[in-house]
Protein backbone atom coordinates (compact mmCIF):
# COMPACT_ATOMS: atom_id res chain seq x y z
CA UNK A 1 0.00 0.00 0.00
CA UNK A 2 1.23 3.48 -0.84
CA UNK A 3 1.75 5.88 2.04
CA UNK A 4 0.01 9.15 1.19
CA UNK A 5 2.16 12.20 0.71
CA UNK A 6 0.83 15.23 2.52
CA UNK A 7 2.91 18.23 1.70
CA UNK A 8 2.19 21.84 0.80
CA UNK A 9 2.93 23.05 -2.68
CA UNK A 10 5.71 25.59 -2.30
CA UNK A 11 4.99 27.27 -5.62
CA UNK A 12 1.55 26.06 -6.67
CA UNK A 13 -0.51 28.73 -8.32
CA UNK A 14 -4.23 28.85 -7.81
CA UNK A 15 -6.04 28.05 -11.09
CA UNK A 16 -7.14 31.25 -12.82
CA UNK A 17 -10.78 30.13 -12.74
CA UNK A 18 -10.62 30.17 -8.92
CA UNK A 19 -9.26 33.73 -8.60
CA UNK A 20 -12.35 35.42 -7.21
CA UNK A 21 -13.05 38.19 -4.69
CA UNK A 22 -12.06 37.60 -1.09
CA UNK A 23 -15.39 36.25 0.12
CA UNK A 24 -15.63 33.74 -2.68
CA UNK A 25 -11.98 32.85 -2.17
CA UNK A 26 -12.71 31.88 1.41
CA UNK A 27 -15.37 29.48 0.19
CA UNK A 28 -12.87 27.97 -2.24
CA UNK A 29 -10.41 27.50 0.61
CA UNK A 30 -13.05 25.66 2.61
CA UNK A 31 -13.74 23.34 -0.31
CA UNK A 32 -10.04 22.81 -0.91
CA UNK A 33 -9.45 21.98 2.73
CA UNK A 34 -12.25 19.45 2.68
CA UNK A 35 -10.86 17.80 -0.45
CA UNK A 36 -7.45 17.61 1.19
CA UNK A 37 -8.92 16.05 4.32
CA UNK A 38 -11.05 13.46 2.57
CA UNK A 39 -8.21 12.67 0.19
CA UNK A 40 -5.97 11.93 3.17
CA UNK A 41 -8.62 9.87 4.95
CA UNK A 42 -9.26 7.80 1.84
CA UNK A 43 -5.60 6.90 1.40
CA UNK A 44 -4.34 6.89 4.99
CA UNK A 45 -2.49 3.72 6.03
CA UNK A 46 -5.20 2.79 8.54
CA UNK A 47 -8.11 3.39 6.17
CA UNK A 48 -8.56 0.59 3.58
CA UNK A 49 -10.18 1.88 0.43
CA UNK A 50 -13.03 -0.59 0.63
CA UNK A 51 -13.90 0.64 4.13
CA UNK A 52 -13.68 4.35 3.40
CA UNK A 53 -17.06 6.05 3.04
CA UNK A 54 -17.84 8.17 0.04
CA UNK A 55 -15.93 11.39 0.46
CA UNK A 56 -17.68 14.28 -1.21
CA UNK A 57 -17.94 17.91 -0.28
CA UNK A 58 -21.41 18.99 0.82
CA UNK A 59 -20.93 22.26 2.69
CA UNK A 60 -19.55 24.97 0.37
CA UNK A 61 -21.66 27.18 -1.83
CA UNK A 62 -22.75 25.53 -5.12
CA UNK A 63 -20.80 28.21 -6.99
CA UNK A 64 -17.63 26.51 -5.74
CA UNK A 65 -18.59 23.30 -7.51
CA UNK A 66 -19.31 25.19 -10.69
CA UNK A 67 -15.90 26.82 -10.52
CA UNK A 68 -14.20 23.48 -9.90
CA UNK A 69 -16.17 21.98 -12.79
CA UNK A 70 -14.61 24.61 -15.04
CA UNK A 71 -11.24 22.94 -14.50
CA UNK A 72 -12.38 20.38 -17.09
CA UNK A 73 -10.49 21.23 -20.27
CA UNK A 74 -12.89 19.57 -22.70
CA UNK A 75 -10.23 19.79 -25.39
CA UNK A 76 -11.03 17.36 -28.23
CA UNK A 77 -7.30 17.08 -28.88
CA UNK A 78 -6.35 16.23 -25.30
CA UNK A 79 -4.19 13.11 -25.50
CA UNK A 80 -4.69 12.40 -21.79
CA UNK A 81 -8.48 12.24 -21.97
CA UNK A 82 -11.11 9.89 -23.30
CA UNK A 83 -14.78 10.35 -24.00
CA UNK A 84 -16.76 13.02 -25.81
CA UNK A 85 -15.59 16.57 -25.24
CA UNK A 86 -19.24 17.57 -24.73
CA UNK A 87 -20.14 14.72 -22.37
CA UNK A 88 -22.48 15.88 -19.59
CA UNK A 89 -20.17 14.52 -16.88
CA UNK A 90 -16.41 14.98 -16.60
CA UNK A 91 -14.35 12.99 -14.14
CA UNK A 92 -10.94 14.54 -13.52
CA UNK A 93 -8.42 12.19 -11.92
CA UNK A 94 -5.29 13.44 -10.15
CA UNK A 95 -2.97 10.47 -9.82
CA UNK A 96 0.57 9.19 -9.45
CA UNK A 97 1.90 6.10 -11.23
CA UNK A 98 3.54 4.91 -7.99
CA UNK A 99 0.27 5.12 -6.06
CA UNK A 100 -1.10 1.69 -5.17
CA UNK A 101 -4.70 2.86 -4.88
CA UNK A 102 -4.44 4.66 -8.22
CA UNK A 103 -3.47 1.31 -9.70
CA UNK A 104 -6.42 -0.34 -7.99
CA UNK A 105 -8.77 2.21 -9.50
CA UNK A 106 -7.16 1.81 -12.93
CA UNK A 107 -7.49 -1.98 -12.88
CA UNK A 108 -10.72 -2.58 -10.98
CA UNK A 109 -12.98 0.41 -11.54
CA UNK A 110 -12.00 2.53 -14.50
CA UNK A 111 -12.55 -0.14 -17.20
CA UNK A 112 -16.12 -0.61 -15.97
CA UNK A 113 -16.72 3.16 -15.91
CA UNK A 114 -15.54 3.29 -19.51
CA UNK A 115 -17.83 0.45 -20.51
CA UNK A 116 -20.87 1.88 -18.74
CA UNK A 117 -20.51 5.61 -19.18
CA UNK A 118 -17.73 6.65 -21.57
CA UNK A 119 -18.87 4.37 -24.36
CA UNK A 120 -22.44 5.71 -24.24
CA UNK A 121 -21.32 9.36 -24.21
CA UNK A 122 -22.27 10.17 -20.62
CA UNK A 123 -18.76 10.46 -19.18
CA UNK A 124 -15.46 12.01 -20.14
CA UNK A 125 -12.34 11.09 -18.16
CA UNK A 126 -9.52 13.61 -17.98
CA UNK A 127 -6.20 12.57 -16.47
CA UNK A 128 -3.98 14.93 -14.52
CA UNK A 129 -0.44 13.89 -13.64
CA UNK A 130 0.02 14.46 -9.92
CA UNK A 131 3.46 13.00 -9.10
CA UNK A 132 3.99 13.33 -5.35
CA UNK A 133 6.23 10.37 -4.57
CA UNK A 134 9.53 11.70 -5.84
CA UNK A 135 11.68 11.62 -8.95
CA UNK A 136 10.49 8.23 -10.20
CA UNK A 137 6.90 9.47 -10.14
CA UNK A 138 7.90 12.59 -12.04
CA UNK A 139 9.75 10.52 -14.64
CA UNK A 140 6.73 8.26 -15.11
CA UNK A 141 4.46 11.28 -15.46
CA UNK A 142 6.66 12.81 -18.16
CA UNK A 143 6.86 9.43 -19.90
CA UNK A 144 3.06 9.10 -19.91
CA UNK A 145 2.79 12.54 -21.50
CA UNK A 146 5.40 11.54 -24.09
CA UNK A 147 3.44 8.37 -24.91
CA UNK A 148 0.40 10.56 -25.39
CA UNK A 149 2.26 12.56 -28.02
CA UNK A 150 2.05 9.39 -30.12
CA UNK A 151 -1.56 8.63 -29.12
CA UNK A 152 -0.53 5.88 -26.74
CA UNK A 153 -1.19 7.48 -23.35
CA UNK A 154 -3.98 5.14 -22.29
CA UNK A 155 -2.05 2.07 -23.42
CA UNK A 156 0.94 3.31 -21.41
CA UNK A 157 -1.41 3.97 -18.48
CA UNK A 158 -2.63 0.37 -18.58
CA UNK A 159 0.91 -1.00 -18.79
CA UNK A 160 2.20 1.18 -15.94
CA UNK A 161 -0.73 0.22 -13.70
CA UNK A 162 -0.66 -3.50 -14.46
CA UNK A 163 -0.48 -5.79 -11.44
CA UNK A 164 3.01 -5.60 -9.87
CA UNK A 165 4.20 -3.09 -12.50
CA UNK A 166 5.29 -0.46 -10.00
CA UNK A 167 7.48 -2.97 -8.16
CA UNK A 168 9.69 -3.07 -11.25
CA UNK A 169 10.38 0.64 -10.90
CA UNK A 170 10.28 3.52 -13.33
CA UNK A 171 13.88 3.89 -14.40
CA UNK A 172 14.73 5.02 -17.91
CA UNK A 173 15.02 1.49 -19.34
CA UNK A 174 11.81 0.39 -17.65
CA UNK A 175 9.89 3.40 -18.98
CA UNK A 176 11.14 2.67 -22.46
CA UNK A 177 10.01 -0.94 -22.05
CA UNK A 178 6.57 0.23 -20.94
CA UNK A 179 6.39 2.49 -23.98
CA UNK A 180 7.27 -0.42 -26.23
CA UNK A 181 4.62 -2.53 -24.51
CA UNK A 182 2.12 0.28 -25.04
CA UNK A 183 2.77 0.30 -28.77
CA UNK A 184 4.74 3.54 -28.98
CA UNK A 185 6.29 3.34 -32.44
CA UNK A 186 9.08 5.90 -32.29
CA UNK A 187 10.95 5.13 -29.07
CA UNK A 188 13.70 7.65 -29.75
CA UNK A 189 11.11 10.40 -30.08
CA UNK A 190 9.46 9.09 -26.91
CA UNK A 191 12.73 9.46 -25.00
CA UNK A 192 13.27 12.97 -26.34
CA UNK A 193 9.71 14.03 -25.55
CA UNK A 194 9.87 12.60 -22.03
CA UNK A 195 12.98 14.64 -21.30
CA UNK A 196 11.72 17.84 -22.88
CA UNK A 197 10.83 21.14 -21.27
CA UNK A 198 7.33 20.74 -22.71
CA UNK A 199 6.83 17.51 -20.72
CA UNK A 200 8.00 19.18 -17.52
CA UNK A 201 5.71 22.14 -18.15
CA UNK A 202 2.68 19.92 -18.79
CA UNK A 203 3.26 17.86 -15.65
CA UNK A 204 3.87 20.96 -13.55
CA UNK A 205 0.62 22.51 -14.79
CA UNK A 206 -1.34 19.42 -13.76
CA UNK A 207 0.35 19.20 -10.37
CA UNK A 208 -0.16 22.88 -9.64
CA UNK A 209 -3.85 22.51 -10.45
CA UNK A 210 -4.13 19.64 -7.97
CA UNK A 211 -2.39 21.57 -5.23
CA UNK A 212 -4.48 24.62 -6.10
CA UNK A 213 -7.71 22.82 -5.16
CA UNK A 214 -6.23 21.38 -1.99
CA UNK A 215 -5.46 17.82 -3.09
CA UNK A 216 -2.66 16.34 -0.99
CA UNK A 217 -2.72 12.64 -1.86
CA UNK A 218 -3.71 10.29 -4.64
CA UNK A 219 -6.03 9.42 -6.19
CA UNK A 220 -8.22 12.50 -5.95
CA UNK A 221 -11.15 13.13 -8.27
CA UNK A 222 -13.57 15.81 -9.34
CA UNK A 223 -16.91 14.68 -10.78
CA UNK A 224 -18.40 17.78 -12.39
CA UNK A 225 -16.58 19.73 -9.71
CA UNK A 226 -17.62 17.54 -6.77
CA UNK A 227 -14.60 16.19 -4.85
CA UNK A 228 -14.29 12.44 -4.44
CA UNK A 229 -11.22 10.84 -2.92
CA UNK A 230 -9.60 7.42 -2.89
CA UNK A 231 -10.13 4.13 -4.70
CA UNK A 232 -13.75 3.98 -3.69
CA UNK A 233 -16.01 1.02 -4.53
CA UNK A 234 -17.61 1.04 -7.95
CA UNK A 235 -20.98 1.95 -6.44
CA UNK A 236 -19.62 5.27 -5.16
CA UNK A 237 -18.45 6.33 -8.61
CA UNK A 238 -21.68 5.10 -10.17
CA UNK A 239 -23.74 7.17 -7.74
CA UNK A 240 -21.62 10.29 -8.29
CA UNK A 241 -21.69 10.02 -12.09
CA UNK A 242 -25.40 9.28 -12.33
CA UNK A 243 -26.25 12.09 -9.91
CA UNK A 244 -24.15 14.52 -11.96
CA UNK A 245 -25.75 13.32 -15.20
CA UNK A 246 -29.23 13.75 -13.72
CA UNK A 247 -28.36 17.23 -12.49
CA UNK A 248 -27.13 18.21 -15.95
CA UNK A 249 -30.30 16.81 -17.52
CA UNK A 250 -32.44 18.82 -15.11
CA UNK A 251 -30.52 21.97 -15.91
CA UNK A 252 -30.97 21.33 -19.62
CA UNK A 253 -34.69 20.72 -19.23
CA UNK A 254 -35.39 23.69 -16.98
CA UNK A 255 -37.98 25.96 -18.45
CA UNK A 256 -38.77 23.63 -21.35
CA UNK A 257 -42.46 22.68 -21.05
CA UNK A 258 -42.04 19.99 -23.66
CA UNK A 259 -39.74 17.97 -21.37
Amino acid sequence: MTTPARRPSPSAKEPSSLRKPLLFGLVVVLAAGLLGFVSYRATAPDAPASDTPAATATGPDPDVYRELAELARRDPGDKLAQGRADAPVVLIEYADFQCGYCGKFARDTEPELIRRYVDDGTLRIEWRNFPIFGTASEAAARASWAAGRQDRFWAFHRAAYAEDAKEKGFGADRLRALARQAGVKDLDRFTRDAGSAAATEAVTEDRDQAYGIGATSTPSFLVNGRPLAGAQPMAVFTQAIEAAAAEEANVGNAGDPAK
